[in-house]
């Protein structure tokens, strides 16, 4: 009776010191937070006059309305 008892509180031990060591570990770093710096998005006025006015061609050419 007492190695029955005595082999359950080991199992029990065991099994919530692993559960309570994982609840004590600290918490990862999202990834959004480990990059250095996002990449920049693609605005218009970063492009010539020329490739507007050929975007603005290629819209009116294919039927886009603003």
């Amino acid at each position: 009776m007492k190695k029955i008892v005595l082999v359950g509180f080991a199992i029990l031990a065991i099994s919530t010191s692993g559960a309570l060591a994982k609840k004590a570990m600290k918490p990862k770093a999202t990834a959004a937070a480990t990059t250095t710096a996002p990449a920049a998005p693609l605005m218009f006025s970063q492009v010539s006059a020329a490739d507007r006015e050929l975007y603005k061609k290629n819209q009116h050419d294919s039927g886009m309305k603003k």
